[in-house]
């Protein structure tokens, strides 16, 4: 990556002070930045949600709202959560410090601003957030590679999204961490990248596999799992697209892994496949209700295939999720 490249880029100063901005704006334009100027925190948060942003400069003390305030809204938000930030501030309490690290802020610039301290700590964050941005571009190519598989086959549509969304909530309700829902969400779309090794003629058979088929697909678990490898944000993911196929008596592939031995997150997302599977069309049968699912899938527990406590936390899940879409209608109904 170039010097030019990586100075290339949108930047929001945010001040109330005319001189201010117009001294720091003048600094980044003669470095051939595009500089984009908000006098308060309204004006500035309009801006970020226009979309455009590489960059912002807050100053901590501007009004409606101030620097920090804003800074945590930013940092709170999926949409704007990577956009680096750099609070300018006149304030040199380690407590305002602390203050704005707590609030997500990416660096500090004490006013009156230095030329050159400015040039270096942009020049550095917008290197980074470049690197962020192919890595995204990255995720997004997987993402639409994944999602040509399930195109392949109409009875499947849709069926990585709802996947995607069961998953996440199932780990919401057994208490798993942030990361490793974001590890759930993005495997559900992921799962089965590796089927893009498959011939067609194997993966949309409609009857059943011969063994050396069967070895064949077999394989996708093991491909999928090398096509992420390279990506470093995927490392949460890589456990549930090799072990998704596991199961809990030591009988699935690729590693004949048994009961706690396979990653939490694969199990959660094994079981909600199956549920997905069983409630949508087939080319071989209708989809089958809640309950009839679920009998199925209680069957399969007793033969050993899945975690019986997993498959009760979903049951109970869906459960809840129908319980409150009755209610809710019923309320609309009176």
């Amino acid at each position: 990556m170039s010097i030019l490249q990586a100075r290339r880029g949108n930047i929001l100063i945010a001040d109330d002070n005319e001189a201010n901005r117009e001294l720091v704006g003048a600094m980044l334009a003669a470095e051939g930045y595009n500089v984009i100027t908000a006098t308060d925190g309204q004006e500035a948060q309009r801006v970020i949600e226009g979309g455009s942003i590489d960059l912002a400069l807050l100053d901590v003390v501007m009004p409606r709202p101030s620097g920090f305030v804003l800074c945590q809204t930013m940092k709170s938000n999926p949409e704007t959560l990577l956009i680096p930030i750099i609070l300018l501030t006149s304030l040199n309490s380690d407590a305002d410090r602390i203050h704005g690290i707590m609030c997500g802020a990416d660096d500090f610039l004490n006013k009156p601003v230095n030329k050159h301290e400015l040039l270096a700590r942009v020049h550095s964050l917008l290197r980074l957030k470049q690197f962020t941005d192919e890595l995204d571009n990255a995720e997004t190519v997987l993402f639409s590679l994944a999602l040509s598989i399930e195109a392949k086959d109409p009875y499947t549509e849709g069926h990585c999204d709802r996947l995607s969304k069961y998953s996440v909530a199932l780990g919401e309700k057994l208490g798993l961490s942030q990361e490793l829902r974001v590890a759930l969400r993005r495997g559900g779309l992921v799962h089965d990248i590796g089927k893009l090794s498959i011939p067609e003629r194997i993966l949309l058979k409609p009857g059943p596999l011969t063994p050396e088929e069967r070895k064949i697909m077999e394989q996708h678990t093991v491909i999928g799992e090398k096509i992420c490898a390279p990506l470093r944000s995927f490392r949460n993911v890589l456990p549930i697209i090799r072990h998704h196929h596991e199961k809990w008596n030591g009988s699935g592939y690729p590693d004949g892994l048994k009961g706690e031995q396979i990653p939490l997150t694969a199990r959660i997302l094994q079981v909600t496949d199956i549920y997905d599977a069983l409630t949508t069309d087939r080319p071989y049968r209708k989809a089958l209700s809640i309950d009839e699912a679920f009998a199925i899938m209680r069957e399969e527990v007793k033969r050993e295939w899945w975690d019986g406590s997993i498959v009760n936390e979903l049951e109970a899940m869906v459960n809840e999720s129908e319980a409150s879409l009755i209610g809710g209608k019923a309320s609309r109904d009176h």
